[in-house]
């Protein structure tokens, strides 16, 4: 039974590992797919700050959906993305379906920022965009953790799910990140 789940994850991180097979050095090095099943080259991000959250929509966190969409709003035209990717590994609180989460996220919280596949953030079936991001920045501990992403496209830091997206700490960081 194990021999399966290890070849789906293998089969998995190589349709989204760099070519050259080695670690990727930054998130522009790496594909996922987008909420409607799109792939999603993250180099159309070069030279802007992104901020990869982790989200859910049956989350005590869940209302960050409208300070996301603030930031993004806020910030966009200043070149910062906002890169929502629903995960269901806490508290089971993201069982919905693709089409499902587009419409909470339209419907309740008017979400435009761009939203990725459901993926597992952490633990065997971890994609590889949580594998570079918490290399070095940790594994998020709940939903509406964020990493924030310079425009290398190396992480800056991660912000635990406490941090509102109108913080100022946070806002300080990404004004930081959009001026390097």
């Amino acid at each position: 039974m194990r021999a399966p789940i290890l070849m789906s994850a293998a089969l998995a991180l190589a349709a989204v590992t760099p070519a050259h097979g080695k670690e990727p050095m930054s998130l522009h090095e790496l594909t996922t797919r987008t909420l409607d099943g799109k792939p999603q080259n993250l180099a159309a991000y070069k030279g802007k700050a992104v901020l990869v959250v982790n989200v859910a929509s049956e989350c005590g966190f869940t209302p960050q959906y409208a300070g996301l969409e603030w930031l993004y709003e806020t910030y966009r035209d200043r070149g910062l993305v906002v890169l929502g990717f629903p995960c269901n590994q806490f508290g089971g609180q993201e069982p919905g379906s693709p089409e499902t989460i587009q419409a909470f996220c339209t419907t309740k919280f008017k979400v435009t920022f761009p939203m990725m596949e459901k993926v597992e953030v952490k633990g065997p079936g971890q994609s590889p965009v949580y594998a570079f991001l918490t290399r070095d920045a940790g594994v998020p501990k709940w939903n509406f953790t964020k990493y924030l992403v310079g425009k290398d496209g190396r992480v800056i830091r991660a912000f635990p799910s406490q941090v509102a997206p109108e913080s100022k700490e946070l806002k300080d960081a990404v004004e930081a990140a959009l001026r390097d």
